[in-house]
């Protein structure tokens, strides 16, 4: 194997090993680190199995693709990956998303609609972000784990599903239980096998590979600028924390490969938080002319540019939850600016 690996699914019946050397964008895992050489063994070793897979890290560090390397090794490749963002919807339109519904069953439900558990059946159901589920969704999938069956919203006749279940939280749902935000039983069914994926600054050594690579199969490659990064602008960026990972760390190549004067990206060419990450967002001061609600949304949508978009973080961060932070963008006509996880131009 060679120094860089890249992590394809495998679109064969037989499963082929990590570490193929072709790319594809879109699902390939770039990395040389023993974290995630480590993580990938496990990934390799339960991927036949049938059990639900938990996987835990911050947000941008990749979860869903670890998700997509679980199906693509087992024997369901060949059946759908579904996915569902459990934080992005309210929890009456999450079950008709998760469970579907029939027809009538509620003010425009104009015709039966088949739930992404059902879609998913055969295959692998991903539910990104399940520690932001509500007590109800949660009795519900725990249900429908236990017995492998479903109610469609409005329907009477229950729905043999057949899926493999992989979650995925930045929380610390262990606590969360603690704290009787989230079922113990649910928690136990869902992670028989628990996946951890190291944050970006734990795996520094695969830092340069992943800007080349996205350098090298960017969207904006065609402008012929930002196609190299200096040796100099190298290290910056290897310093850096990056705290919204791998994701932050691909739009910011993007937006290089844009706003770059030349073919090679120079120190004087990173965004700012980059270059002096230790600079932090000033609040602002006392202003009797500013009302509570006012200098809550000016607060919020600082947190936002500070953390580069990333919403699970900036909620984090500002100790709400993410469906808060979601209905205040929603409240401030603020959401369409935050729907691409990218720093907004404020």
């Amino acid at each position: 194997m060679s120094d860089t690996n890249t992590i394809l699914p495998s679109n064969n019946r037989t499963s082929q090993p990590f570490g193929e050397t072709e790319v594809n964008k879109n699902t390939s895992i770039i990395y040389k680190s023993d974290a995630m050489q480590h993580l990938l063994k496990m990934v390799e070793r339960v991927a036949r199995s049938n059990a639900n897979i938990l996987i835990l890290g911050e947000s941008g560090t990749g979860k869903e693709l670890i998700a997509k390397a679980v199906h693509e090794r087992s024997h369901r490749r060949n059946k759908p990956f579904v996915a569902i963002n459990c934080g992005a919807l309210r929890e009456s339109l999450l079950e008709s998303e998760l469970f579907g519904h029939e027809k009538g069953a509620f003010t425009g439900a104009y015709a039966r609609k088949i739930g992404l558990a059902e879609v998913a059946t055969g295959g692998t159901l991903f539910l990104d972000e399940i520690g932001e589920l509500t007590p109800g969704i949660q009795a519900k999938l725990l249900r429908f784990i236990q017995e492998g069956e479903i109610y469609r919203v409005g329907g009477k006749e229950p729905i043999q599903v057949d899926i493999r279940l992989v979650s995925a939280t930045n929380r610390d749902l262990e606590t969360e239980v603690v704290k009787n935000n989230f079922r113990e039983d649910l928690f136990y069914r869902i992670n028989t096998i628990t996946a951890h994926v190291p944050p970006l600054r734990r795996r520094r050594e695969d830092i340069s590979l992943l800007i080349n690579y996205f350098l090298a199969q960017g969207n904006n490659k065609h402008l012929n600028r930002g196609q190299q990064m200096s040796e100099d602008g190298m290290k910056i960026m290897t310093r850096y924390d990056w705290p919204g990972n791998v994701r932050e760390l691909q739009n910011v190549c993007e937006r290089l490969q844009i706003l770059s004067e030349g073919h090679t990206i120079m120190p004087g060419d990173l965004p700012e938080n980059i270059r002096h990450p230790d600079q932090k967002v000033v609040i602002d001061d006392y202003d009797p002319t500013v009302t509570v609600h006012e200098l809550e949304k000016r607060y919020i949508l600082k947190a936002l540019k500070y953390y580069d978009g990333n919403k699970t973080r900036a909620a984090h961060a500002l100790g709400i939850t993410i469906k808060t932070l979601y209905n205040k963008l929603h409240e401030y006509g603020e959401f369409d600016n935050f729907a691409v996880h990218s720093r907004p131009k404020m």
